[in-house]
C-alpha cells in the first residue's frame, strides 16, 4: 500500500511539473537607453496547449526609472504620450470611474492627484522615490516617502517570488502588469490570460530568462491594455482601445 501510495505521490509532482508553463520561443530588442529593452516571450502550457505572448519593457533601475502620466482631459492616447515626454517605452496606468476620476493613489512629477483608498482590488502601490521603483502592498504604503511618482492598482500576481492564490481563474482578457526582480524592473503586456494564469507564467522559473520576478502587480486591462516601446527598428505598439486616465512609461535617469 505504501508503495502504491509513493507510485500515485510521483505521477501527481509529474503531471504537476508538466503543467508549468514553458517558454517556446523569445526576441530581444534594444533601445537607444542603455539597459532598457523589449523582451517579446512566446509561452504555453504543454497539458492544455494554451499559448500567451507576453510583451516586457524591461529596464534596469540603475539607468531607467518610471513615470506616471496623468491624463484627465482623455484627449491623449498612449502615442501621444511618448512623443509628448520622449519615453522609450510605456503602458496604460490604473482604474478609473465612468467619470474618468482616478481610483486610489495617484502621484504624477510630485504632485499629488487622487488619494490611496482600501479597497479589496486595489491591494497594491508602484512607488518611485528617488528614481527607485517599488511594488508595495497597500499596509506597506507611507506618504512620507515622499514619492515621485506612485499609482494604485492591483491584484498583486506576484509576491515573494510566487504566484499570489485565489486570483481570478476564469475570466481571461488583455493584461497589463509591473514587475520586479533584483535591480531590474518591467512594465509589460499580456495577451488574453485569467489572473490566475499570469500569476502562475510569472512565478515559473526561466520565463524571464536572467530574472527572477519577485513582485509582480496587476494593472487596468481588457480594452485599457496598451503597450509601446520605441527599439533599434523603430516603435512597437499595442493600441489601447479606449480613452485611459493615466500612463507609466519608463524614462532614462
Amino acid at each position: 500500500m505504501a508503495n502504491l501510495l509513493r507510485f500515485a505521490l510521483l505521477l501527481f509532482l509529474a503531471s504537476a511539473a508538466q503543467a508549468e508553463w514553458a517558454v517556446t520561443g523569445s526576441e530581444t530588442e534594444r533601445s537607444a537607453v542603455s539597459g532598457v529593452e523589449h523582451r517579446r516571450i512566446v509561452v504555453s502550457d504543454p497539458e492544455t496547449g494554451e499559448e500567451a505572448k507576453l510583451d516586457l519593457a524591461l529596464f534596469s533601475t540603475k539607468s531607467a526609472t518610471l513615470r506616471v502620466i496623468d491624463n484627465p482631459t482623455g484627449a491623449d492616447d498612449l502615442a501621444a504620450v511618448i512623443r509628448r515626454t520622449r519615453a522609450v517605452a510605456g503602458a496604460n496606468g490604473g482604474y478609473f470611474d465612468p467619470q474618468d476620476v482616478p481610483l486610489g493613489l495617484l502621484i504624477s512629477d510630485g504632485k499629488l492627484i487622487a488619494p490611496l483608498r482600501k479597497a479589496r482590488l486595489l491591494s497594491g502601490v508602484m512607488v518611485v522615490t528617488k528614481g527607485r521603483v517599488e511594488l508595495l502592498r497597500y499596509a506597506e504604503y507611507s506618504s512620507k516617502k515622499n514619492a515621485t511618482a506612485a499609482l494604485q492598482c492591483g491584484p498583486f500576481l506576484v509576491d515573494g517570488g510566487k504566484a499570489v492564490p485565489g486570483l481570478n481563474d476564469t475570466r481571461s482578457a488583455r493584461r497589463t502588469f509591473i514587475l520586479t526582480g533584483g535591480d531590474r524592473a518591467a512594465i509589460a503586456f499580456c495577451s488574453s490570460v485569467t489572473l490566475a494564469e499570469l500569476g502562475e507564467i510569472l512565478a515559473t522559473p526561466g520565463i524571464v530568462a536572467d530574472l527572477k520576478v519577485q513582485r509582480a502587480l496587476n494593472l487596468d486591462g481588457g480594452s485599457s491594455s496598451a503597450f509601446w516601446f520605441t527599439g533599434e527598428n523603430g516603435p512597437f505598439s499595442i493600441r489601447e482601445l479606449k480613452r485611459v486616465r493615466n500612463f507609466v512609461v519608463v524614462v532614462p535617469k
